[in-house]
């Protein structure tokens, strides 16, 4: 890990990922962990040098901020060894969900794809969209209607409790912008639109977290 540590605890799965997304793309920082809270958010763990992680912390304020979001930030230099075990977690399971509470990022992996795979379709670089919704009924119908809207493909969904679930999808940036602003018209009547967002050429960070990408 990097001398400084980041530590950014943002409400709903889809403003942290697009906060990622953004701290990612305007610092040289490095995921250490995603983990949930108990408040239907996430908690990212970034590392890197004290002057880049205000950069990408002030970043993923922005972002957040216009996504009408809430996130509560902090910088710690040089973290005590001794504290990073409390900060740190290891692999936990949710016994509600049964599903992992922390991720790792897999950067390895990243460094084993190939240029010609990263690359595909130049002209068409891909996207990453979210559908969140507080009911299972509204995500249901909406993500119907997003792959029937443009040619798309699940990347899988994640459940935050309380009725908070989100739908990842991937396909080339037109198509997931089409299927994002079909499926989410279907919402209303079914349960709350919590957001509704679709990540341009995901940043390693965001990579890192989706094996499937």
């Amino acid at each position: 890990m990097k001398h400084g540590l980041a530590i950014l605890e943002i409400g709903n799965f889809t403003p942290a990922l697009v906060a990622l997304d953004a701290l990612d793309k305007a610092a040289d920082i490095r995921l250490e962990q995603m983990e949930l809270n108990d408040f239907n958010g996430m908690v990212l763990k970034i590392s890197g040098d004290s002057s880049s992680l205000r950069a990408a912390v002030a970043a993923a304020q922005e972002q957040v901020a216009q996504m009408q979001g809430k996130i509560s930030a902090t910088v710690i230099d040089s973290p005590s060894p001794e504290a990073l075990k409390g900060i740190n977690s290891g692999k936990e399971t949710s016994p509600l969900l049964n599903a992992a509470t922390v991720y790792f990022p897999d950067y390895q992996r990243l460094s084993t794809i190939s240029k010609a795979e990263t690359t595909h379709m130049p002209d068409m670089p891909f996207a990453i969209g979210l559908i969140e919704t507080q009911g299972f009924t509204a995500v249901m119908e909406a993500i119907d209607t997003a792959c029937k809207a443009a040619n798309v493909e699940i990347l899988g969904k994640e459940k935050l409790g309380g009725g908070y679930i989100t739908i990842l999808i991937k396909g080339d940036v037109a198509a997931v912008k089409a299927a994002i602003d079909a499926g989410k018209e279907k919402v209303n009547g079914l349960g709350k639109l919590i957001a509704a967002h679709v990540i341009a050429r995901p940043s390693p960070a965001i990579l890192s977290l989706f094996p499937k990408v």
